[in-house]
């Protein structure tokens, strides 16, 4: 890409501006998928069901797939059911969550371009085994969609900063919420939960881990090496959030969509260092003393964000997109509400 300066600055250099610490220049450079309006034409008057079979067709090119996303954004995305959202079965059973001690070094020198400290990668030593009881996992990270219902429901005071001097997107519809924070993901889920006499909270580090890598343990969803076509992370050079599933192709082994890239996403963990492990104290320990572990990629942070072991969380800066997923533990169907009972209130 014309313009794009070398990418050698750290994400959590304080005196960098967000475009340097993504490794663009100031001046203006085109992003990738500038404009979708010439597929988003071609589509607009074809019916519902056909949006949704192009977004799903990963053999269309990834204009004419986001081009059926703005569509779907439109009319409301029918794949984002507020109160009922896809979830995935995990299987749970004896895990293995980190990173071995010896693969530091390796690890720090392969994407030491990105400008990553060591400690930042000392924070995923050493690897452990746990036990995780099956759960589910929901497929999508929240949407602004599903956000706005909460929002209007509830009338939390908290609006995400993202969502320009608070008007909703109705254009991101279907793309992940984000700069929310801890708090607001958390009563989210507790406002769903409420609703639906579901147990909806969010996932914890290790489950979020293992439903990412899958029992393979890989170092993103899709396997053991990046490839830019499979997350929207700043390498793919959008810029922005995209639709959620948009980029199928990276889906976790278990099937789940965006684990790497678009928005980070908040766990249900502080940070604390790993069984065995020592505490690191970076640049988010001396900010916050005590803050909330963060996972996944965003549209915005280098490939080594979208590792699945990969440890962070929010910093005050604009450059960092935090969202939010969410998990669940199984429960009896006769303790949910039915669609009957939701429109009695």
């Amino acid at each position: 890409m014309k313009n794009r300066a070398p990418v050698k600055l750290g994400c959590l250099m304080r005196n960098s501006t967000d475009r340097q610490a993504m490794g663009y220049s100031e001046v203006y450079v085109p992003t990738s998928y500038e404009s979708t309006q010439a597929d988003f034409e071609a589509l607009r008057r074809a019916p519902l069901e056909e949006w949704l079979r192009v977004l799903a067709d990963t053999r269309a090119s990834r204009t004419r797939r986001w081009a059926a996303a703005e569509c779907l954004a439109r009319v409301g995305d029918p794949r984002l059911p507020v109160l009922y959202p896809t979830m995935v079965s995990i299987p749970g059973g004896t895990v293995g969550v980190g990173l071995e001690p010896e693969r530091v070094g390796e690890v720090y020198a392969r994407y030491q371009d990105t400008g990553i400290l060591r400690e930042w990668i000392e924070k995923e030593a050493p690897r452990f085994t746990l036990t995780l009881a099956p759960y589910h996992i929901a497929r999508y990270p929240v949407t602004n969609q599903e956000f706005l219902v909460f929002l209007k429901e509830t009338r939390f005071a908290e609006l995400p900063s993202s969502w320009a001097f608070g008007r909703y997107p109705s254009e991101r519809a279907n793309h992940p919420v984000y700069t929310v924070s801890v708090r607001a993901a958390e009563a989210y889920a507790q406002w769903l939960a409420d609703k639906t006499r579901r147990s909806f909270r969010l996932p914890t580090e290790a489950e979020w881990e293992y439903a990412a890598s899958g029992p393979q343990g890989f170092e993103y969803p899709w396997g053991n090496e990046y490839l830019p076509g499979r997350a929207n992370t700043v390498e793919t050079g959008i810029l922005s959030t995209t639709p959620v599933g948009l980029f199928s192709e990276g889906d976790s082994p278990f099937g789940v969509s965006d684990m790497a890239g678009n928005v980070e996403e908040y766990v249900a963990d502080d940070y604390a260092p790993y069984p065995g492990g020592a505490r690191v104290a970076d640049d988010l320990v001396e900010t916050h003393e005590t803050y909330r572990i963060a996972r996944g990629g965003s549209f915005t942070r280098f490939r080594d964000l979208a590792r699945t072991r990969r440890r962070h969380g929010w910093f005050p800066k604009a450059i960092y997109a935090m969202g939010f997923r969410l998990a669940e533990s199984p429960a009896p169907s006769k303790n949910r509400r039915s669609p009957l009972e939701w429109a009695r209130g």
